[in-house]
């Protein structure tokens, strides 16, 4: 069965995203910060990594740099900051997308 850690400060988001996953056949685990995500990451093998990128502890674009160094499993950014240069820096640092979230404002 395929493997994604989903990384996300917000209860919510992680759920939401573990209710699909596992209904697509996914096993999901789940990390709250970027901290956290690396731990994970050093221990088990992910086919999938979805990081939010503005967290406490460490930021989704500094976990990123950090998980790069040892594991090249697929990374996509999910985050609320939709501008040019922040998706440009995702990239940079290794994420494989960079997805926005949806707002309602």
């Amino acid at each position: 069965m395929p493997k994604i850690l989903v990384v996300d400060d917000e209860f919510r988001i992680r759920q939401i995203i573990r209710k699909y996953a596992e209904f697509e056949g996914y096993e999901v685990a789940e990390a709250v910060d970027g901290m956290q995500a690396i731990e994970v990451c050093r221990k088990n093998k992910y086919d999938l990594i979805i990081m939010d990128v503005m967290m406490p502890e460490l930021d989704g674009f500094s976990a990123c740099r950090e998980i790069r160094k040892f594991c090249s499993s697929p990374i996509i950014m999910l985050s609320a900051r939709g501008e040019e240069y922040d998706k440009i820096h995702g990239f940079e640092l290794g994420s494989d997308d960079y997805v926005v979230k949806p707002r309602s404002e």
